[in-house]
């Protein structure tokens, strides 16, 4: 079970621009504390970036199966 603190966004069937959009919509609902963790089957550069631009911050994993998860957060939390 994911922490209620959390969105979750699994993307990993989803073609560009699918990913950033469903992300950006989750952005506009996340409230303080709040953290976004979005999967995905290659990293999104274009998204870093934008992120930054908008005052989040991230931390990118890839998995044992080439799937990268990225947690998004209000940068400096």
């Amino acid at each position: 079970m994911l922490p209620v603190d959390e969105i979750r966004i699994d993307a990993r069937d989803l073609e560009p621009p699918e990913p950033l959009e469903k992300v950006m919509q989750a952005l506009a609902l996340l409230r303080p504390g709040q953290s976004i963790r979005l999967l995905l089957p290659r990293e999104p550069f274009p998204l870093y970036p934008i992120l930054a631009a908008r005052g989040y911050g991230h931390v990118t994993r890839m998995e044992a199966n080439g799937d990268y998860v990225i947690l998004i957060r209000q940068a400096g939390t």
